[in-house]
């Protein structure tokens, strides 16, 4: 029986905090792309969003890999500077779903990490997950990438982040297709799951929301997916359909082609609600098939 998103009428109801997804076209000008972003995210603001979510490439776009180095900063330079400083403005959180980051390793590998940020409302860094999965594949009729030519993988998974809203399990693209993160973050606690990203359209078309709601069915989540959308040079095209699933695997927030923002309630009892009269956290079979993504014994 499904269960009703929402409770029974007359009943007292917490605040639900609000969500904004933005849906960008980045560029190789990483100025367009700042003005865009930013854009968003004042409105998003203004609309009484507590924590507005970026996709991947949110900084910029690259024709290719030289293109792609060459504009990359570390996170201590300018272009997380300004983000720093729009959430102190803003007086509200960011999700940066995927910054092309210098790190500390750049002087010996040249390759650089695709590192999804949170910043609070400070604009104090509270979290940086650098992607594990990193897409290496050729798909007919869409376009052949091998991300790790020039990105390192990120060594670890990190814990959910305590936001206003909940929750948040970091991840980024591609991790979408590997359902052992997710549920490895759903028992670290993970209320809410972050995939921002960069869909090819043949890929998007096919997979994205199918598997977004998978993941919030499987983890009994809310799944947030921030997306590029349309050309970003003579190379490259974006799925967009920006989406925000329910822990019933819903979808209740869609952006669909162009630039834009939808916004979406948390609604953490709802997430409790479904969890307690289904929960499969506690039906898993761990003495079967031990951690998730373990190979059989």
């Amino acid at each position: 029986t499904p269960i009703p998103p929402h409770s029974p009428p007359g009943m007292a109801l917490p605040p639900r905090p609000l969500v904004a997804v933005a849906q960008v076209t980045s560029t190789p000008d990483k100025e367009h792309n700042w003005a865009q972003c930013s854009a968003l995210v004042k409105e998003a603001a203004a609309r009484g969003a507590r924590l507005v979510f970026l996709p991947e490439g949110f900084d910029f776009i690259g024709t290719g890999r030289e293109q792609s180095l060459g504009l990359a900063e570390p996170l201590h330079g300018p272009t997380v500077g300004r983000y720093r400083q729009l959430a102190r403005d803003c007086d509200v959180w960011l999700s940066l779903g995927g910054f092309h980051e210098r790190g500390s390793d750049w002087d010996t590998t040249g390759r650089i990490y695709n590192c999804h940020i949170v910043l609070d409302s400070s604009g104090d860094v509270v979290a940086t997950y650098r992607k594990t999965h990193l897409y290496d594949a050729e798909v007919p009729g869409g376009v052949s990438m091998r991300e790790s030519s020039f990105t390192n993988p990120g060594p670890a998974l990190v814990p959910p982040v305590d936001t206003p809203v909940g929750k948040l399990g970091l991840a980024v693209c591609y991790d979408l297709r590997f359902p052992e993160l997710a549920l490895a973050l759903r028992g670290a606690g993970a209320q809410i799951l972050a995939y921002p990203s960069a869909f090819t359209v043949p890929t998007g078309a096919a997979h994205w929301e199918v598997l977004l709601r998978a993941r919030a069915i499987e983890c009994q989540a809310y799944v947030v997916a921030a997306a590029q959308t349309g050309r970003h040079h003579e190379r490259r095209v974006s799925f967009g359909h920006s989406l925000v699933a329910d822990p019933w695997g819903t979808v209740v927030a869609q952006c669909q082609e162009g630039t834009g923002l939808c916004f979406a309630n948390i609604d953490l009892e709802f997430l409790e609600r479904v969890r307690r009269d289904i929960p499969v956290q506690e039906h898993r079979r761990r003495d079967l098939y031990g951690c998730p993504g373990a190979p059989a014994p």
